[in-house]
């Protein structure tokens, strides 16, 4: 049977594979593993293997990742927050007045329910 270990090696990623007797091991940087992580994704894609996580409508969720998401303004006064999600590499959203305040009310509406309410109406 065929076995798949992932690590850390210091700051890189340790990749071994055992089959049998043999094994082989691939040590990788951080970009290195994300360019592994999205090509495997694509061939899963491909052969139509879909993601674990994905809503009614077909649109793939995505956990955030990101030690921390970071909120702030650029250089024009607009709302931008940052954060990672998934495998994919770090990014900023930037929002208009209208959207960063429907964003915010539609959260706090959420937090401000009940669970039970939040579970009832497609887990929110």
């Amino acid at each position: 049977m065929a076995g798949i270990s992932v690590t850390l090696d210091g700051n890189n990623i340790q990749l071994a594979f055992q089959k049998g007797e043999q094994s082989t091991a691939v040590v990788m940087d951080p970009h290195a593993a994300r360019s592994l992580v999205k090509a495997l994704g694509q061939l899963l894609a491909a052969i139509g293997e879909g993601p674990d996580s994905v809503d009614e409508a077909g649109e793939e969720i995505l956990d955030v990742t990101s030690p921390s998401i970071d909120i702030g303004m650029d250089e024009n006064g607009q709302a931008v927050l940052a954060l990672q999600a998934g495998a994919f590499p770090p990014f900023m959203l930037r929002l208009k007045d209208g959207e960063a305040r429907h964003i915010a009310n539609s959260l706090l509406e959420i937090l401000n329910s009940p669970r039970d309410v939040r579970v009832s109406l497609g887990g929110h």
